[in-house]
């Protein structure tokens, strides 16, 4: 299947703002993004996935273990060889099992040669890239809660049939949902880094540039690939930089009080949002190229970190993002 480029895409500048930092620095805690059907929302995540170069791999390894990362594999990563693969991109079926996402006992070794091994789940197929749950809203909730989990930890441990494994699992969790189909209980949606909203375009022009696209890329997916190749070589060269620039990145006292303050103006729960409102602006200063965050980045990420941990207010029926806008302009002006 031919990948959409992710430049390509027309508009939902929000949406490819919150996966670009994820994919800066997932410690972010990964991207939840509900909205209308048909705006692009898995087409962006496969995009930005497909964008990233290739990763160096331990030849013939279950758990996708980096060729430096050999001692932290379960499995005894023997082979000296190496080899590079595409970004996985993994997609979780809402009907997943547990055993599914977390791993299992391997019954069919066990039954024929009885030995206990344990079979991989989709976290491990997971590891270092991306882990996609369209209509999360639908997924039961003690799984989105294991894979929350295991996404801000970084390690699976399971537990079960004599087996006791621990194997690292770090990957960008992007959720997406139609609310007309439910919500994310509130604790579960906390857990989310960013939290995006989009909705259908409303200008005439998007709507018919999307399909000269869309149809262009129909007709010909290899030249519409070429055409946006420069284009995607511009963000993955964005991407790399910031990745390894991020650590210079200064974070002055000023902006840590501004932050502080808006979350307590807003009456964001808990210290989750102090700490993505942070991380965030620092990885939109380094895709910006800058050396030190100011109240410009902190003002674009607070929206997409604090919207969704905010408390419903039974007196204030304006939207989250509205009341986070009108805190912004009564703490900064």
């Amino acid at each position: 299947m031919s990948i959409f480029p992710f430049s390509a895409i027309v508009g939902q500048d929000e949406m490819k703002r919150a996966l670009l930092i994820a994919a800066v620095d997932p410690r972010i805690g990964g991207v939840m993004i509900f909205g209308d059907r048909g705006t692009g929302k898995s087409t962006a995540a496969r995009a930005l996935a497909a964008t990233l170069p290739p990763i160096a791999m331990v030849d013939a390894c279950r758990f996708n273990c980096a060729p430096d990362a050999r001692d932290d594999c379960p499995d005894p990563c023997t082979s000296r060889k190496s080899r590079k693969m595409p970004v996985p991109f993994v997609d979780l079926p809402l009907g997943s099992t547990e055993d599914r996402v977390l791993g299992t006992l391997d019954l069919e070794r066990a039954l024929a040669h009885g030995e206990k091994q344990f079979e991989p789940g989709l976290l491990a197929k997971a590891h270092r890239g991306f882990l996609y749950i369209d209509e999360i809203n639908l997924l039961e909730d003690h799984v989105v809660d294991l894979l929350l989990d295991v996404a801000a930890s970084g390690q699976n441990l399971v537990e079960r049939d004599g087996l006791s494994i621990r194997h690292p699992a770090r990957f960008v969790l992007v959720g997406s949902g139609n609310p007309e189909e439910g919500e994310l209980r509130p604790q579960l949606l906390d857990r989310f880094g960013l939290s995006v909203e989009v909705k259908t375009p409303d200008a005439v022009e998007d709507r018919v540039e999307i399909m000269k696209r869309c149809d262009a890329h129909e007709q010909n997916a290899s030249a519409f690939a070429e055409f946006w190749k420069e284009e995607d070589a511009k963000v993955l060269r964005r991407i790399a930089k910031a990745k390894a620039g991020i650590t210079k990145v200064e974070t002055p006292e000023a902006i840590l009080t501004d932050t502080a303050t808006l979350c307590k103006a807003v009456g964001a729960d808990g210290l989750r949002g102090e700490l993505t409102v942070m991380r965030g602006a620092r990885a939109l200063a380094a895709l910006e190229g800058k050396k030190t965050v100011t109240r410009a980045q902190l003002r674009a990420i607070a929206p997409l970190a604090l919207r969704h941990r905010l408390r419903r207010n039974v007196l204030d029926e304006t939207g989250s993002t509205v009341r986070i806008e009108r805190a912004l302009e009564e703490c900064f002006g």
